[in-house]
């Protein structure tokens, strides 16, 4: 399985799949070189990129405010960039 994560100069910049109306918030995985997150918010005005934002800040133990949903807002496949992390925090958090 690979997973890129693209280091910038401010951060980090990866791609999530996102699995909305799942049973709880979770990494499950990685899939088509995306992080595959489940989330149980439905993707209904917005609610699902907010539990999205969330859910990588707790994992991350970064602020939301550092997290940005760069592109797919309304999409199931996104571009997440993080300000102020590594490639290696993020794998971090990555089940093997």
């Amino acid at each position: 399985m690979t997973f890129s994560v693209k280091e910038t100069t401010d951060g980090v910049v990866f791609k999530v799949r996102v699995l909305p109306r799942s049973s709880r918030c979770e990494i499950a995985g990685i899939q088509d070189d995306a992080l595959k997150l489940k989330i149980t918010a439905p993707p209904v005005e917005g609610q699902a990129n907010e539990e999205c934002i969330r859910f990588l800040s707790r994992a991350l133990g970064v602020k939301r405010n550092r997290i940005s949903i760069t592109a797919g807002g309304k999409s199931k496949n996104k571009s997440i960039a993080i300000t102020g992390l590594t490639r290696k925090d993020i794998e971090s958090i990555i089940p093997t």
